[in-house]
């Protein structure tokens, strides 16, 4: 069996543990993305995760684990970093308009080329502060980048009146709760167990009140 093989078993695993049903061409191009992410990695610093199986379970596999909860035609993901989730999202459920933001000039180098070299339509990848960011998407996704209250102060503008936003924690943030800025509202909790990451995972639905 070669390493890719491996990696493969395991991701196709943690797909059906976490109940999606994906197409083998998507899990050949998640395969792709990591295989891309690890050789830019090892000169760019792109992520603290340098060990492959690691990176099918922290990164792509926690990145799935909130597909079903994404709606709409249009998605922001804030303070991508290499593309998590926004960029396995994409992957994962083409079809939507994906706009991928993040601060750093390196990792927004490797996620136009990632675009480029994966062939993905309709994503773009943008170098910016994400309160600078205009227009308004059906679903923003952030993955523990900064407190709701920062969140949502700095990129609620970004929101559709009728979207969701959906936050990626680790432990259930309650002290964060009631900094959650007026005009929004927190509509649901739902802890996740992803396969092969260890400690508590929550994902947080918050819309326009």
């Amino acid at each position: 069996m070669t390493a890719r093989d491996a990696l493969q078993t395991q991701l196709e695993r943690g797909i059906a543990t976490l109940g999606l049903d994906l197409s083998n061409s998507v899990v050949e191009r998640l395969l792709d993305y990591q295989a891309l992410l690890q050789r830019w990695n090892t000169a760019y610093n792109l992520t603290a995760v340098r060990d492959p199986a690691e990176m099918i379970a922290r990164h792509l596999l926690d990145s799935l684990a909130i597909l079903p909860y994404v709606r709409g035609a249009s998605l922001a993901d804030l303070g991508t970093g290499p593309g998590l989730p926004g960029l396995v999202l994409a992957i994962a459920a083409p079809g939507r308009q994906v706009l991928l933001v993040d601060s750093n000039g390196k990792k927004v180098r490797f996620l136009r080329e990632a675009i480029r070299a994966l062939k993905l339509e309709g994503v773009s990848a943008v170098q910016s502060r994400v309160e600078a960011v205009e227009g308004q998407f059906d679903c923003v996704t952030a993955r523990a980048f900064a407190s709701l209250a920062d969140m949502l102060g700095w990129g609620g503008h970004l929101l559709a009146p009728e979207g969701i936003w959906l936050a990626m924690k680790g432990k259930r943030p309650d002290e964060e709760l009631p900094g959650v800025p007026a005009g929004f509202a927190v509509r649901a909790i739902h802890t996740l167990d992803v396969p092969g990451v260890d400690g508590e995972r929550h994902l947080l639905e918050l819309s326009r009140a």
